[in-house]
């Protein structure tokens, strides 16, 4: 039985999946998804990323006046927001590092203009990692040497900003190329690099957005991570979820390391599988709870004891679930929002009498901000 509690979270949606749309069109679909916001992906235009390239926001003419306006918008519709693109901030190629790291600060610009904490305006980011420092002895350490080193200016110029940067847990297990050995390919990826990130940089204006369906290949329980993390530092859920594959090649791999590119000819000889593509190494399929079959965890589980340990924020409706996202079909990717909003609403909401489980009170934007502010480089912090 659901223990009694306070039952309001509200449930949004993350804009990679509508790549396909404009702004406009985004904010004029999210309502008739029963959703009360959008997190909005502001990618770089020229990123060298492959998979999620929306960007709804005009990072490089973005003023004060665009904040009003983009803040009356969503009052309008009865949104709220946050805004976020996901990069290697600490490896690869340097000069994409640096850009990837100026791209952050715009976004935590825009963030302030917009109202930042104030408006619950988050930045959500990637951190990455530096294989050229992790295949070294103590790889794992020099890592965290260079997280602090780079993003501990980010984070006081977020503080000063009144902005809070969230971190997201995604290994990026298809990253690289297949035919690297590791699939570890961002340090906030397990719980453990996400306590000591905090502990070598103790501000409050860094968080995480914790996403349940990394941990779930990795054979770990959501409930269990919930349960040892600082709920304080968790201030977005993304609901996308794992279903973990029984098929030949997890046995002959294993549950515990990922599958290995190796010749094809003598993998056709010895009859083993080996990866598809370079997110085929881990035996799962994304999806969206409650759309086209189980999946490989207890969300109510999940919820409740989020509830119990207070988290109030929104759960964010991730989409790259094969049977909506991958179809590239506009009417399935709504109709897998659809149906996880109604697979959330009765563990969120209130039961109304006349309309079933419904979202109350939602809170306007305001329009604070009075004076604009230049954009910063990465260089000018260091």
């Amino acid at each position: 039985m659901m223990m009694a509690r306070k039952l309001n979270n509200p449930i949004w949606v993350m804009s990679s999946a509508f790549d396909q749309l404009s702004l406009a069109e985004l904010i004029e679909t999210a309502p008739q998804l029963g959703v009360q916001g959008i997190d909005l992906c502001v990618f770089r235009r020229d990123g060298t990323r492959q998979d999620h390239v929306a960007t709804h926001l005009d990072y490089d003419l973005f003023t004060l006046d665009t904040a009003k306006r983009l803040i009356d918008d969503f009052n309008a519709a009865g949104l709220r927001l946050s805004l976020g693109a996901f990069e290697n901030m600490i490896g690869g190629n340097p000069v994409e590092r640096i850009k990837n790291q100026n791209h952050l600060l715009k976004l935590i610009r825009i963030a302030h203009l917009l109202g930042g904490d104030e408006n619950d305006i988050k930045v959500g980011t990637f951190v990455g990692y530096n294989h050229e420092l992790g295949v070294a002895e103590y790889g794992f350490q020099k890592n965290l040497d260079e997280y602090k080193r780079v993003f501990e200016p980010i984070v006081k110029y977020a503080e000063d900003m009144g902005v809070t940067i969230l971190y997201e847990n995604c290994p990026m297990e298809g990253w690289r190329p297949a035919s690297f050995t590791t699939t570890f390919n961002n340090l906030p990826g397990v719980l453990a690099a996400r306590k000591l990130m905090y502990a070598l940089i103790p501000s409050k204006a860094h968080g995480e957005i914790y996403d349940p369906s990394h941990d779930i290949w990795q054979h770990t329980d959501p409930v269990d991570v919930i349960a040892q993390s600082d709920i304080s530092r968790i201030h977005r859920i993304h609901v996308k979820t794992t279903r973990n594959l029984k098929t030949k090649a997890r046995i002959d791999w294993g549950g515990m390391y990922p599958m290995q590119a190796v010749e094809q000819a003598l993998a056709d000889k010895a009859g083993v599988a080996v990866p598809s593509n370079d997110w085929d190494r881990h035996h799962y399929e994304a999806m969206l709870p409650g759309f086209g079959g189980s999946d490989s965890m207890d969300w109510r589980a999940f919820v409740e004891l989020l509830a119990e340990k207070g988290f109030d924020g929104p759960y964010e409706i991730e989409n790259e679930a094969r049977n909506s996202k991958d179809t590239g079909n506009l009417q399935a990717i709504i109709q897998g929002y659809q149906a996880t909003v109604r697979f959330l609403s009765p563990m969120l909401w209130a039961l109304d009498e006349s309309v079933g489980y419904a979202y109350r009170n939602a809170k306007p934007l305001v329009a604070s901000r009075t004076h604009d502010v230049p954009v910063k480089t990465i260089d000018q912090l260091q």
